[in-house]
């Protein structure tokens, strides 16, 4: 992935101060959008924008091709006329954590009786453009909104404890559904259209004003996903369609029986034998939501951490080969250039490394990692090259002025000193650190919201392995002060990740060579 040199700010759609008590594409998000152009920002990047199951989380999703219903803005609906302004009176306001329990509750319904609506009375032109997307979308559209409705229809259990015939997707049984919930299934396909409508009127915005949209696709998928009840086959399951190795990592310095994430594994040889067709239609899918895309868990494509299934922990898996270099191959063929950012961190080995750099793919280098021992300065600039992203601290990290005040002993503060600056005012770490990663010689640099705006702990995106009080984060309405995005103008001016375009080799700003006398 060749990219000039830039600079970009994390945040994840659902922390936008949006009306309703959940980030979507309304007007908070357009208004940010104005903030990273006046702040010189060329790339927002986001997480996974696919519709949550428990916990909320977006790398825990119900589809790896679906948008999530509640990123609709009801402010656009309303303008767009499928629903009465009277409508979305007295719901949540815009500050305050998401609440994503709440807008499930009083948000969904009023985006459902919007899609029954332009379902009624969608103009031709309209119209004929959904039917356009549906048979565009179409290898996993049908097969999610039938997900969707038999949750609906079950309680929202799990597919695996739907009736058999359902689970078993058999076709006297699908066909009775189709036949009987004819509505809602139209209606589980409008919604996704007016996700769809609303994200490209979005990206067009940003487009406009010169800022790509890096997205986030996770490595596996859900078990209770349309995902692997649509396609079985191609995950590790048994005769009765319960995984049977799941994936995580061993353990490690962190902890002493490892990360058991209990996704089931995938069948490679069987998708090597189908031409990675599953993972050619899932990138299609995510290039048509994003301009370039973060691979989270990139290690996993080289290998694996294969847990058996009735294992309670991470301790007794063992490491299993991926086809990596056959599966990007695939996609190299497919769409040409990969625009792929390869989250590689972790257990890096030297196979990962070439995997990673056959294909030109810039990893990942977290400044607050850099500071505790010798062992950690790869991820200090001066060990940069240019083929890389830099973050201050991503969605699982602490924010910066938390790790700082919460996350550093003598040691790493001693270092931290000694590396950027005196730190005299624990608020003088933020700007250390944005300032470090923008001068570093690494071609992208982003950066948390939290980091920007100077927040602690409290509002930190995730917590990795924590049961609760994730996702939340939201800023508020009244955080996007001018003085933020003055401040960082300033930064991308002057360590070139402004989008000016240079002047060619031989000739400097207001220096013309010999032969132009």
């Amino acid at each position: 992935m060749n990219v000039n040199r830039m600079s970009g700010v994390l945040l994840h759609v659902t922390s936008l101060p949006s009306y309703g008590g959940v980030g979507d594409f309304g007007p908070a998000a357009y208004a940010f959008v104005d903030f990273l152009a006046a702040a010189k920002q060329r790339l927002w990047q986001v997480l996974p924008l696919n519709p949550t199951g428990y916990g909320s989380s977006p790398y825990s999703a119900l589809s790896a091709f679906a948008g999530n219903p509640l990123f609709i803005s009801l402010e656009r609906l309303v303008r767009e006329g499928w629903i009465g302004a009277d409508r979305i009176e007295g719901l949540p306001g815009h500050d305050g954590p998401a609440d994503f329990v709440e807008a499930m509750r009083v948000k969904l319904p009023l985006i459902e009786e919007a899609a029954a609506n332009f379902l009624d009375h969608a103009p031709n032109d309209l119209r004929a453009r959904f039917q356009k997307f549906c048979h565009d979308n179409i290898s996993w559209l049908s097969d999610y909104a039938m997900f969707n409705v038999l949750r609906r229809m079950h309680g929202y259990v799990s597919w695996i404890d739907w009736p058999e015939d359902y689970a078993r997707r058999k076709n006297d049984a699908l066909t009775a559904v189709l036949n009987s919930h004819g509505r809602e299934l139209a209606v589980e396909q409008a919604i996704q259209f007016l996700f769809n409508e609303q994200w490209c009127a979005l990206r067009t915005y940003c487009t406009e004003r010169k800022i790509r949209i890096l997205g986030d696709v996770a490595i596996f998928v859900n078990y209770d996903s349309a995902d692997v009840w649509t396609h079985p086959e191609i995950f590790e399951l048994d005769d009765d369609l319960k995984p049977t190795r799941v994936s995580g990592v061993p353990p490690d310095y962190f902890s002493s029986t490892g990360q058991r994430w209990g996704n089931p594994l995938y069948k490679w040889g069987l998708m090597k034998e189908r031409g990675f067709d599953w993972w050619v239609a899932r990138i299609r899918r995510s290039l048509t939501l994003y301009d370039s895309i973060r691979l989270d868990h990139f290690r996993g494509f080289e290998a694996f951490w294969s847990i058996p299934a009735e294992e309670p922990t991470a301790v007794n898996g063992l490491w299993v080969k991926a086809p990596g270099h056959e599966l990007f191959d695939r996609l190299r063929e497919v769409f040409g250039e990969l625009p792929f950012i390869a989250e590689d961190l972790g257990l890096i080995t030297p196979e990962v490394d070439e995997l990673r750099e056959h294909f030109g793919m810039p990893g990942m280098r977290i400044l607050q990692f850099g500071f505790s021992d010798r062992g950690s300065h790869l991820y200090l600039p001066h060990r940069f090259v240019k083929n890389t992203v830099v973050y201050t601290g991503t969605h699982d990290n602490n924010t910066t002025l938390g790790w700082w005040r919460d996350g550093t002993g003598e040691t790493e503060r001693a270092n931290v000193q000694t590396y950027l600056q005196t730190i005299e005012h624990e608020g003088d770490i933020v700007w250390a650190m944005i300032r470090a990663a923008a001068r570093s010689v690494a071609n992208l640099c982003i950066f948390p919201m939290q980091d920007i705006l100077h927040l602690g702990s409290e509002c930190r995106m995730n917590t990795p392995a924590a049961g609760a009080g994730n996702w939340t984060w939201r800023y508020e309405s009244n955080a996007l002060h001018p003085d933020f995005a003055i401040k960082l103008a300033a930064l991308m001016e002057m360590t070139d990740r402004d989008g000016y375009e240079a002047p060619k080799e031989g000739v400097e700003a207001g220096h013309p060579t010999e032969e132009s006398h």
